[in-house]
């Protein structure tokens, strides 16, 4: 092509002597204007011809330029594998167990019935306030909505593939079915529930274990367990760590007797009262001597530690027929002492027998008002009569202990609060603003946005009998959460109709795991352990155990879960560079460091109640402009590096990318720019493709939910 664009050039030179021989001639025999006249056509003509000659050298330029970078390009060569093996290899086998889901035709008919009833509530809402409902998701927008919204992750390549080149209404309401039988919809839900139950690993310095409540709560999700039923067992648990697991949420607030009520009380009925526990409240209706009422409930609720220094609180061991274990542990807290002062052991080992010594039993006891109480209807120090806030107390549970009581009044299918508050929260869970917001902050002056709406979500959750997965499995069938997002301004004057879902950023965990959908094949490599694999390793037999094989004991233990071995066990087995490439929801949230991208992005720290944010920060733009993400994308075995590899055409490496990142295929314009953008590499193709991913992750498109 340049030798061909030479020689078109030689010959338009040859032509242009023969016309300036016959120009002169012609110009010493004509007029001054003729000559002027063809004067300025002579230097026309010249110009273009120049502009001709240098345009065709340019051209000539660019192809040695794309020659220089195709042979460099056949010259360039893959590097090393450098991902884990682990996370490399597709996993061989479920990682989590879930519960299926019910697909019979009648099944199926209730849960479009279940949504075409709020679908007709909201629209007489719409036709009231005279608004209209956002337009219908496309396909590539449900897809890449419905994998975050249940599954907490964008599409794989090959799933965005195969939803997108099927056909028929039906492909959506399997894909629905599909996600929530899925260890995506687990791992997803727990985060969750994790930000709300304040979930965390050590929450106590080292002194409790809390994998196997973690693992628990995992797995009440998995088996679908009816709402009710798993925050019952909860609130009435006994027992040790690794044998009741649900004991955890007691430990959570282990010896706070009054902000344990204050806090079950914002989680599972959606009500703040806690300013009641030093005052009348100042904004709703309840009073201090409420609150102590409805605490006198629970006092009582223990949670036994009989290792303290000398063996402290031996006497209540002995009292509950462990009369043997009592005396060894007491001997046993004596000996760890004597050899920590020594320096032969260190404090942990005291930690760890604490950890075994430590459970949950219910003893009533009475509660008294507060020695400063200023109100007319007690008296400072009287003891106060155990009662409920609203409502009574079943009367199979009567004679029941003050515990159970609670539990049974909070979650009873007539106190319509609770199953108000719980569909509250997965109704804003879904579209991004609650009913009523804040979603824990019930009281007469909140008013919802839709009453009509806010009780018949309540009957549904009565009528479907708490199973929430059934609840979601409905809202995702309606036609509002198939429509487009909308931008809602929270400080707007009138109430958010629920036109379609709220615009909004992925929270930190899906947009991690997300990340980590396009690098690894593999991202279950590591798993938290369950009540058994953490009793295997910690529980001590206080009755027969000696010192030495004590210390042996903790000694595995700290190996296996101890804050160091802990983190490197994991490393070992899904660690790259500075990351650990597993799930958000088995990563150990407290000894990553601030700088991880989780808490860049508003994780929340799981020391309050939902403390998690989506706010925008610079050290995000930081994270995304020259993080982790796209270096760790271009290594060799990623996902998205393999999948774009396969691709013979840079058409197809395009096509590739846009699905993987952003769950649909380019536009025309798209397609033209990233084609260049590949095929001018100076570098190599994959320098192009790795460009073109760098500013798909950095679009809004990714991050936001639309």
């Amino acid at each position: 092509m340049v030798h061909q664009l030479i020689r078109k050039a030689s010959g338009r030179t040859v032509r242009m002597n023969i016309s300036v021989l016959n120009l002169k001639n012609y110009l010493q025999s004509s007029s001054r204007l003729a000559r002027a006249s063809l004067l300025v056509v002579f230097f026309l003509f010249s110009f273009l011809f120049i502009t001709n000659v240098a345009h065709a050298q340019n051209r000539a330029a660019m192809q040695k330029r794309l020659q220089a970078a195709k042979q460099k390009q056949k010259q360039w060569t893959p590097p090393p594998i450098r991902l884990p093996e682990a996370v490399i290899e597709k996993p061989k086998k479920p990682v989590i167990s879930v519960k299926e889901i019910d697909r019979e035709p009648a099944a199926r008919k209730s849960v479009a019935d279940a949504a075409d009833a709020i679908d007709t509530i909201l629209k007489s809402e719409w036709s009231a306030a005279g608004i209209t409902q956002s337009e219908a998701l496309t396909d590539e927008q449900f897809v890449r909505r419905t994998y975050l919204e249940l599954g907490g992750r964008i599409p794989r390549l090959d799933e965005a593939k195969v939803f997108l080149d099927k056909s028929g209404k039906q492909k959506r309401i399997d894909l629905i079915d599909d996600l929530l039988t899925s260890p995506d919809y687990v791992s997803h839900f727990y985060n969750f529930w994790a930000d709300i139950l304040r979930l965390k690993e050590r929450p106590d310095v080292q002194r409790l274990v809390f994998e196997p409540y973690m693992d628990w709560v995992k797995q009440s999700i998995a088996n679908n367990t009816p709402y009710n039923t798993w925050v019952f067992t909860m609130l009435t648990a006994d027992g040790k760590l690794w044998d009741n697991p649900a004991v955890g949420y007691q430990l959570r607030d282990r010896g706070m007797a009054l902000p344990y009520i204050d806090n079950t009380v914002r989680v599972f009925l959606g009500t703040q009262i806690g300013c009641a526990q030093c005052h009348d409240h100042p904004f709703d209706k309840w009073t201090q001597k409420q609150f102590y009422e409805l605490a006198a409930l629970t006092s009582g609720t223990r949670d036994r530690d009989f290792s303290g220094k000398g063996g402290g609180g031996m006497s209540s061991m002995m009292g509950m027929g462990m009369q043997a274990q009592a005396g060894n542990a007491k001997k046993l807290a004596k000996e760890l002492n004597e050899a920590r002062k020594e320096r032969k052991v260190s404090a942990n080992t005291l930690q760890f027998l604490r950890l075994n010594t430590t459970s949950v039993n219910f003893k009533p006891t009475p509660l008294k008002l507060p020695h400063d109480y200023q109100y007319d209807n007690g008296a400072p120090n009287q003891k106060v009569d155990a009662a409920v806030l609203w409502g009574t107390i079943p009367e199979q549970y009567k004679d029941a202990d003050g515990r159970t009581q609670f539990a049974a009044w909070l979650t009873a299918s007539d106190n319509r609060q609770f199953a108000r508050a719980i569909a509250n929260r997965l109704w804003k869970k879904m579209f991004g603003v609650g009913v009523v917001e804040p979603v824990d902050d019930f009281q007469d002056g909140n008013i919802p946005a839709s009453e009509s709406l806010l009780e018949h979500l309540t009957d549904e959750m009565l009528r479907l009998d708490f199973d929430l997965r059934e609840f979601i499995r409905i809202i995702a069938s309606t036609e509002a959460w198939q429509s487009r997002a909308v931008i809602h301004e929270p400080t707007a004057a009138e109430p958010y109709l629920f036109t379609g879902p709220a615009l909004k950023r992925m929270t930190a965990e899906q947009l991690w795991d997300s990340t980590l959908t396009l690098v690894a094949n593999n991202e279950w490599a590591f798993q938290r352990p369950s009540a058994e694999e953490v009793k295997k390793v910690a529980a001590v037999d206080l009755g027969t155990t000696q010192f030495d094989e004590f210390v042996t004991i903790w000694k595995k233990y700290n190996e296996e879960l101890g804050r160091g071995g802990y983190t490197k066990k994991i490393r070992s087995v899904a660690g790259y560079k500075d990351q650990i490439l597993v799930r958000s929801s088995e990563l150990p949230l407290q000894t990553l460091p601030l700088s991880h991208f989780l808490s860049q992005f508003g994780v929340g720290d799981r020391d309050s109640i939902q403390s998690s944010s989506e706010g925008a920060t610079v050290p995000q733009v930081l994270t995304m402009f020259n993080g982790w993400t796209t270096h760790t994308m271009l290594e060799r075995g990623s996902v998205i590096y393999d999948n774009v590899a396969k691709q013979k055409t840079s058409k197809g490496a395009v096509d590739t990318i846009f699905l993987s990142i952003l769950a649909r295929r380019p536009t025309v314009t798209e397609l033209g720019l990233s084609r260049r953008e590949i095929e001018t590499s100076a570098q190599s193709p994959a320098a192009g493709c790795g460009n073109l991913i760098w500013a798909l992750l950095n679009t809004r498109e990714f991050m936001f939910i639309q």
